[in-house]
């Protein structure tokens, strides 16, 4: 039960951060990604203000043997850059920069224009179900990452 409670208090906390750091509003986000127009470079700051955040509690999971409310870190276990990430990569990209939005401010936007942030999802979502209908990536080295010499 604390674990469901600590996770719907850290959703929380994060969704009342991207309204107040104005996240969820797609013109604000666009001027931002606007850097060779009408820049505005407000977002900057939240990023770093993220940023300052986020690597002390790095820096202290790191020395955790595990999470103090779990069993053990769910980590990826690849760690290659490969066509798939790459894709995906280029896929959040063109989406956000054209609508403003990506997954966590636009399910928080539901709440305060639903209608466009709706509209988004759904396609995130229509998106994730695709994912689901492709093949599954190969296993073995990557074209893209370096290759590993024996005994190295």
């Amino acid at each position: 039960m604390a674990r469901v409670l600590l996770a719907l208090l850290s959703g929380l906390v994060f969704g009342a951060g991207l309204v107040v750091s104005q996240m969820v509003v797609p013109a604000k986000v666009l001027g931002f990604l606007d850097i060779f127009g009408a820049w505005d470079p407000s977002l900057a700051f939240v990023m770093i203000g993220a940023i300052l955040v986020a690597a002390p509690a790095f820096a202290l999971a790191r020395r955790m043997e595990r999470p103090w409310l779990g069993e053990r870190f769910e980590l990826p276990a690849r760690r290659e850059i490969d066509r798939r990430l790459l894709a995906g990569a280029v896929v959040f990209g063109i989406g956000w920069g054209l609508v403003g939005l990506c997954p966590g401010p636009a399910l928080a936007a539901l709440a305060l224009a639903p209608a466009p942030a709706l509209v988004f999802v759904a396609a995130m979502v229509a998106g994730m179900l695709l994912l689901r209908l492709m093949p599954a990536p190969r296993s073995g080295p990557s074209a893209i990452a370096p290759k590993r010499r024996a005994g190295a």
